[in-house]
């Protein structure tokens, strides 16, 4: 049976109808209240039509349009009907259904796109954007309460759902038609500052890129770059008429922005959407973006960050977050000058997260399994070589230490939190260095890193177990993973080292302790085992170790 107008018609507003009941199970306006920055739910609808079939959904991808077809069809709608006829009834009618149901339900602004399939082949369109004004000044009010209190005036961290919308909101020309680009960049900036020693300052720093690309990829590119490649693996080429009027002020502050913060955060994978993204400001004649290429931004005086004479060469730029050594003469001081340079650097408030490119005919590794093979590490291990050195590379390592910092030329299990290798090194070289390693273990984040567990059998192996380095051992396993196989229940077992093991634990939740009992004897049922078997003190102290790990 053919297809009407007005049958197509009916069986797109049902399925708006259906969509809309569909979302309206949620509670909406108890999830809204979670976050005074969030106004609605739903921010974007698309309804996509081919060959009779219809539906609505929020986002752009539908299996049935995956590939764009052009020319002649079969189709029984045509270009005309859907932009004069279709597009306006259903904006009205989709109006008419946001006015019947809870606002909190939309976003401010909502909009609802179509997408559909005629003879002459497919066509993209608006059919509403959709601005509650009254919601919009509440909102706008709710923006700028927020930034003042939270942010300018506030010291405390925030949560990364805030971060997550007022990204997305200072970013909408519809909510600020005249990007203030200095005054954003300025609030990104004071986020990260407040979250620095926050363990989600990944997540926002994380929301921050996902703003700041989805800004430039649906808007700022879109008007000077064709997209040549996927929708996965884009590749941009510039329209033969874009001209960009001023190009080192305005949105192109904030493309550069953008390039920076995945250039120095993402993923080591991720990280040459950065650089296209700079590219494409070069094409457009930004002379700023091409410097920063070869120079950095600009933050620092050249001076700071460059130095050369004939025994060591350095050069930092801070927005690949990579310092370049190169090692002209292997000798003491040709290292103690570059550490001083990477405390100086640090200091100035250059970033903890970045990595060392070695330039060095030496390839000094510390003896701990697990470790990357990077430049970093490499760095580390030579200058570690030289004994009267290690003052200059335990001030360096206090510098570098932050939680939740990391050196970028390592992922995964190999992942190590900045001044790792500094630490470790010293370590394991002279136990007068047991107090910072006990401060580094303070700052680890073990959901995130296990290169701790290497190194806690290395110092094991190193320098035993002993009354002078169980404390140590404590702060150790407290911040490994129960992945850790620490090959020391024998020596723990020994009377005394009991003693002291308890007395070391004594104040912590009995999930620390049971984690310490797990690491060295796979778990409070064995321990209980031993204890049971086990007479006199050895026993006693056993069995109180037992109960300590599992009071709770």
């Amino acid at each position: 049976m053919g297809l009407t107008l007005e049958t197509i018609l009916d069986k797109m507003k049902q399925e708006i109808d259906k969509w809309i009941t569909n979302i309206s199970d949620k509670d909406a306006e108890q999830i809204v209240k979670r976050n005074s920055l969030q106004a609605g739910i739903h921010d974007y609808a698309l309804l996509e039509y081919v060959k009779g079939r219809v539906k609505v959904r929020e986002t752009e991808t539908f299996l049935t349009l995956s590939v764009v077809k052009t020319g002649k069809s079969s189709e029984t709608l045509t270009e005309e009907q859907v932009r004069e006829r279709i597009v306006p009834e259903l904006a009205s009618y989709i109006r008419q259904k946001l006015d019947e149901v809870s606002p909190a339900l939309f976003n401010c602004p909502f909009t609802f796109n179509g997408k559909f399939r005629t003879r002459e082949g497919d066509v993209n369109v608006r059919i509403l954007e959709y601005v509650d004004e009254t919601k919009k000044k509440q909102l706008l009010k709710r923006i700028s309460f927020y930034i003042a209190d939270k942010l300018e005036a506030g010291k405390n961290p925030t949560k990364p759902l805030e971060t997550f919308f007022l990204s997305k909101h200072l970013l909408d020309e519809r909510l600020f038609p005249d990007l203030d680009v200095v005054h954003i960049i300025s609030i990104f900036e004071k986020i990260q500052y407040v979250n620095k020693e926050n363990e989600h300052l990944a997540k926002h720093r994380r929301y921050l890129i996902g703003a700041l690309r989805n800004c430039l990829e649906n808007h700022w590119l879109p008007r000077y770059f064709e997209n040549m490649g996927t929708q996965w693996q884009k590749e941009y080429k510039k329209k033969s008429d874009a001209l960009l009027e001023n190009t080192e002020q305005g949105p192109i502050e904030l493309v550069i922005y953008a390039a920076t913060l995945i250039l120095k955060y993402e993923p080591s994978h991720r990280r040459n959407e950065g650089l296209d993204i700079l590219n494409c400001a070069i094409e457009l004649g930004s002379d700023r973006a091409k410097r920063m290429t070869k120079e950095g931004s600009g933050t620092f005086a050249k001076e700071d960050v460059s130095f050369c004479d004939e025994l060591v060469k350095y050069t930092a730029n801070d927005v690949f977050a990579e310092v370049t050594i190169a090692i002209k003469q292997e000798t003491e001081e040709s290292y103690a000058r570059a550490l001083r340079f990477l405390t100086r650097l640090l200091s100035m408030g250059f970033h903890n997260s970045y990595q060392i490119k070695l330039k060095s005919g030496v390839r000094q590794w510390l003896p701990i399994k697990g470790l990357a093979k990077s430049g970093t590490h490499r760095f580390f291990a030579n200058a570690l070589e030289y004994p009267n050195l290690h003052p200059l590379v335990e001030e360096y390592a206090r510098a570098a230490m932050e939680s939740f910092e990391w050196y970028t030329d390592t992922e995964g299990e190999k992942n190590c939190m900045a001044g790792s290798y500094a630490v470790f090194g010293l370590g394991l070289v002279d136990q007068t260095y047991f107090p910072l390693v006990e401060e580094y273990m303070g700052k680890v984040d073990e959901e995130h890193q296990s290169v701790q567990n290497n190194f806690t059998i290395a110092l094991v192996e190193c320098h035993g177990v002993n009354a002078e380095t169980i404390p140590t051992l404590v702060k150790c396993m407290l911040h490994s993973t129960d992945s850790m196989k620490l090959k020391i229940k024998t020596d723990m077992e020994n009377a005394r080292y009991l003693m002291l093991l308890l007395n070391q634990v004594r104040g912590l939740q009995d999930y620390e302790v049971e984690h310490i009992v797990y690491l060295i004897w796979g778990g409070t049922d064995k321990m209980k085992k031993i204890a049971s078997k086990t007479k006199g003190d050895q026993g006693k102290w056993l069995t109180e170790l037992a109960q300590a790990a599992s009071r709770g």
